[in-house]
């Protein structure tokens, strides 16, 4: 006859948790292979914890497969508890945010998350135009022609000057996160030494842009950014961190603008 072992019950205190300092949302596309692994480098410090959650998508990048993803997007912002208590959330995909439009994706997210506070790479990358004060852009992107014609316009109707455009020309996702950081530095290179930009945007969370931005901000001698860092440092500044990163660009030693 087996008998039932004794069960001590054991004593415990409570605290607080992971995330003392920061709780920050990320949803992530279920094709992604690249932003978790940049953003952990850039966000996870003491006190501060990431949590993930992934959106279905089509591995092919158009404007049709991205405008699909608004249908999903309430369903994946429900998968982050709203019991975690998050200070700020991520969507985490650029051309997405720019088919599905900013304001309607805050407005999901904020459905799920009222209290806390929302960006996506787009909102991100003018915030970040804004503060480090660049009005002149050059954009690289993977995308195929209709999918970077639709951020530039959208770029431009925020008031920037996009006034060089270079891309890989990919709708393959999985290629694009298989696109070397090497080809990456070297596009920046390539478009941003025209003396009509400010600065680079590298649009897309698939592209290992971060290894190279260092690089390529010293080569240039003016800021570089990627959808990646962009989403990061707004992540983090609206949760309300304001330490800078060494090596990850002239944008993590700048501050928000008040308004934004």
């Amino acid at each position: 006859m087996n008998m039932v072992p004794d069960i001590q019950a054991l004593e415990f205190t409570a605290d607080g948790g992971l995330g003392e300092t920061a709780r920050i949302g990320l949803i992530v596309l279920q094709s992604d292979q690249t932003i978790e692994h940049e953003l952990s480098m850039l966000l996870r410090r003491n006190g501060v914890a990431l949590y993930h959650a992934r959106i279905p998508n089509e591995m092919e990048v158009s404007c049709g497969t991205l405008q699909q993803m608004e249908a999903d997007l309430p369903a994946a912002a429900a998968l982050l508890p709203a019991a975690f208590g998050l200070d700020a959330i991520g969507y985490c995909c650029t051309s997405g945010a720019t088919l599905i439009g900013e304001a309607r994706v805050d407005e999901i997210l904020r459905r799920a998350h009222p209290q806390a506070k929302t960006t996506n790479p787009l909102t991100a990358c003018k915030a970040a135009l804004k503060a480090l004060k660049l009005r002149r852009v050059a954009l690289v992107t993977p995308y195929a022609a209709e999918v970077t014609t639709e951020l530039r316009d959208n770029l431009a109707e925020a008031g920037f000057e996009v006034n060089a455009i270079g891309t890989f020309n990919q709708s393959d996702d999985f290629k694009v996160a298989r696109i070397s950081s090497q080809s990456i530095l070297a596009a920046v290179k390539e478009i941003g030494q025209r003396a009509d930009c400010d600065g680079v945007f590298v649009s897309c969370t698939s592209l290992r842009a971060m290894p190279i931005i260092a690089e390529a901000e010293e080569a240039l001698g003016k800021p570089v950014l990627s959808s990646n860092q962009v989403t990061a440092w707004h992540l983090a500044r609206l949760a309300g961190l304001r330490d800078s990163i060494a090596g990850a660009g002239m944008l993590f030693h700048t501050q928000l603008k008040p308004q934004d």
